[in-house]
């Protein structure tokens, strides 16, 4: 089956999600920079939710290149990921709206969590369809940032309950990890 599809459609879901993360952002009323400040956990949510969901874009270009072979198993974990990211904007508007009380903050942990884990279920459907001693497989290796990245999730989204400011900063700190490229995939092809 090829994977033409799958990208598209993962695209544009993901362009989708992004849009509506825009549309969620509030005129200020008034003419200055002060009118801003009250949006600041709002402005703040967002540039974070961005990141990541452009996070998980790029990575999932990357390694949708890598593979030759998708299959049915491949696409239903394609979109289970996409389920997980699409409720990234409705987090994002509840923890910004809430300026960043423990639940949201909490609840918007747990959906990045489980984007990590449907991210990780893909790539297992995607080793199951290409072979355990494909180029993907070579590239992929032990994807340890990506199960450090969940764990990381893992204990932040208890500790929104003790400071959200611990757990934001652990999705910050995620986030920063994955700014640097993720070049298996690239290397591979070169």
């Amino acid at each position: 089956m090829g994977k033409g599809r799958i990208e598209a459609f993962s695209d544009g879901v993901i362009a989708i999600i992004i849009t509506i993360m825009v549309l969620e952002l509030k005129t200020p009323h008034g003419e200055d920079w002060l009118s801003v400040l009250p949006l600041w956990p709002v402005l703040l949510s967002y540039v974070l939710s961005f990141v990541n969901v452009g996070i998980y874009w790029n990575n999932h270009h990357h390694m949708m290149h890598a593979v030759k072979n998708v299959s049915g198993g491949v696409l239903w974990a394609n979109l289970h990921l996409l389920f997980w990211l699409s409720l990234v904007p409705f987090t994002t508007a509840t923890m910004g709206e809430n300026h960043f009380a423990p639940f949201p903050v909490a609840l918007y942990g747990g959906v990045l969590l489980m984007c990590g884990v449907a991210y990780i279920i893909l790539e297992w459907a995607l080793l199951h369809a290409n072979g355990r001693d494909s180029d993907f497989a070579r590239a992929l290796g032990r994807d340890v940032k990506g199960k450090l990245s969940a764990v990381a999730y893992l204990i932040a989204v208890p500790s929104a309950f003790l400071s959200p400011w611990i757990s934001l900063g652990i999705y910050f700190l995620v986030a920063l990890a994955w700014l640097v490229p993720d070049r298996r995939f690239e290397r591979r092809r070169a």
